[in-house]
C-alpha cells in the first residue's frame, strides 16, 4: 500500500509507518527506563532517565533522517544545482537510508556509552522499533516489487482495450495515475510531458482516473499538453489495485514489468530526473 485515504486527502503509507514506530520505540525506551534501579533514590532517578530515553530514540530519527537527506542530496548534488530550492521539497522522497541508519545508531551508542543505565532500555527499545517498522511494511506491501496490474485500460486515441503490460511493449516505463480535477496532478503534469517528449528508451503512460475522453481531451487542449499514451481508467480500478488511495501517483516499471520504484505526491523535476537514471540501469 503507497498510501492511505482519508476522505477527499491521502497520506504517504512510508512516512506514517516510520512516524509510527518512532513513537512505539520512544515509549518502550520510556517505559524500560522508568523500571531500571540506579544507585540514586528511584523517584528521583527514574523520571529523568524515562525522559532521556524517550527523547533520545526521538532524536536519533531526526538526526536519522537529516543524515538520509544531506547523503542524497550529496550524491545527486547535479539534480539539485539547477533548482536549489528543491532541496528543501522533502515531498520528493529522496534519502538515503543506509546513511541515515548509520547516523541513527551512531546517536543511540553515543547516548549509551554516555548513560550505561540507557544501554539496555535503548537496545531493545530500537530493535522492537526496527522490528515493527519492518514487519509493518512487508505486511503493508510497502516494500514490495510488484509486477505490472492485469487492469483492462482504454487507449485514449484509438480506443483499444488493453492492460497495462501490453501498453508497456517491454520497455521500462513510468505510470502516472492522475485527473484533471487534482490540483497536485495538474502541478507535476508539465514536468512529465517535457519528460516523455525528451525520453527515447523509457516510456510514460498517463492512466486517467475515473473521468472521460472528453473531459480529459479538453482538459489537454486547454493546457495545451500534447500527451502520448493517455489511457482510461473509469473505474479508477489501477489505484486500489497498486495500493494507493490518492492521486498523483507514480510508478517506475523496468523492462521486465516490476516495479522499482513508486511515488505519492507531487515529483519535482530532481527526483523525477533521479528516479529515472535508476530506471536507465535497471535490467
Amino acid at each position: 500500500m503507497l498510501s492511505i485515504p482519508l476522505g477527499p486527502f491521502a497520506l504517504p503509507m512510508a512516512p506514517v509507518l516510520l512516524l509510527a514506530a518512532v513513537w512505539g520505540a520512544s515509549w518502550l525506551a520510556s517505559w524500560l527506563a522508568g523500571r531500571v534501579r540506579g544507585d540514586g533514590p528511584a523517584t528521583e532517578q527514574s523520571p529523568a532517565l524515562s525522559s532521556l530515553a524517550g527523547n533520545t530514540i526521538v532524536h536519533a530519527a531526526l538526526f536519522g533522517l537529516l543524515a538520509a537527506r544531506l547523503a542524497h542530496l550529496a550524491l545527486h548534488a547535479d539534480l539539485y544545482l539547477a533548482t536549489p530550492l528543491s532541496a528543501l521539497d522533502v515531498r520528493d522522497g529522496g534519502w538515503h537510508a543506509l546513511a541515515g541508519a548509520l547516523a541513527g545508531a551512531l546517536w543511540l551508542l553515543w547516548r549509551a556509552l554516555q548513560t550505561p543505565l540507557l544501554r539496555r532500555p535503548l537496545a531493545l527499545a530500537s530493535a522492537t522499533g526496527l522490528a515493527l517498522w519492518l514487519a509493518a511494511g512487508l505486511a503493508t506491501g510497502v516494500r514490495d516489487t510488484p509486477a505490472l496490474p492485469a487492469v483492462a485500460l482504454t487507449d485514449l486515441s484509438t480506443g483499444a482495450t488493453l492492460d497495462l503490460a501490453q501498453a508497456a511493449r517491454g520497455r521500462p516505463v513510468v505510470v502516472n495515475l492522475w485527473a484533471s480535477w487534482c490540483g497536485p496532478c495538474r502541478q507535476e503534469m508539465p514536468l512529465l510531458a517535457e519528460a516523455q517528449r525528451n525520453e527515447r528508451s523509457i516510456g510514460f503512460l498517463f492512466v486517467n482516473q475515473g473521468e472521460s475522453a472528453e473531459t480529459i481531451r479538453r482538459y489537454m487542449e486547454g493546457q495545451n499538453l500534447p500527451l502520448r499514451e493517455v489511457l482510461l481508467d473509469p473505474g479508477s480500478t489501477l489505484g486500489p489495485a497498486v495500493g494507493s488511495g490518492g492521486l498523483p501517483t507514480t510508478l517506475f516499471y523496468d523492462g521486465r514489468g516490476r516495479r522499482v520504484d513508486a511515488h505519492f505526491g507531487v515529483l519535482n523535476a530532481a527526483a523525477l530526473e533521479g528516479r529515472l537514471r535508476n530506471l536507465r540501469r535497471a535490467p
